[in-house]
């Protein structure tokens, strides 16, 4: 398995600078010839969807249209997939951003009842509690 930095992710999904985005989509298909896959982290999942909002003007809903992507592609293997699928459904439901919702779904597997934050964007999460 070889792992993706946000970077190679961004010009493999974006296509925006074709030269890298050429070798981008080679390194990929290259790394996964052999039927492993490419490893994507939270950190650069957060990194993604920062990029996607402030380079790209990309909103809510397409971002969360890529991540789901993402996350049936065969070839990239997501970091506690399941806890990222929550975190992208909780997204596009709630108010608050994704990296929160990450947060918040990261505590629950661990065993955490609730997530306190000051974020007023996550009062109707069952995932949060937030203090004023």
């Amino acid at each position: 398995m070889k792992g993706l930095d946000t970077n190679i992710l961004v010009r493999y999904l974006v296509k925006d600078d074709r030269k890298q985005a050429e070798r981008a989509s080679a390194y990929i298909r290259e790394a996964t010839a052999d039927g492993e896959s490419c490893f994507i982290n939270h950190v650069v999942i957060g990194e993604l969807v920062w990029v996607l909002e402030s380079a790209y003007e990309y909103g809510k809903n397409e971002i969360a249209d890529v991540l789901e992507k993402i996350l049936v592609t065969k070839q990239l293997e997501i970091e506690a997939k399941d806890i990222v699928r929550q975190a992208v459904q909780d997204y596009r439901r709630g108010r608050g951003d994704l990296a929160d919702y990450l947060i918040g779904r990261s505590n629950q597997a661990q065993g955490c009842e609730v997530t306190a934050s000051f974020d007023r964007a996550l009062k109707n999460s069952s995932s949060f509690i937030v203090l004023e």
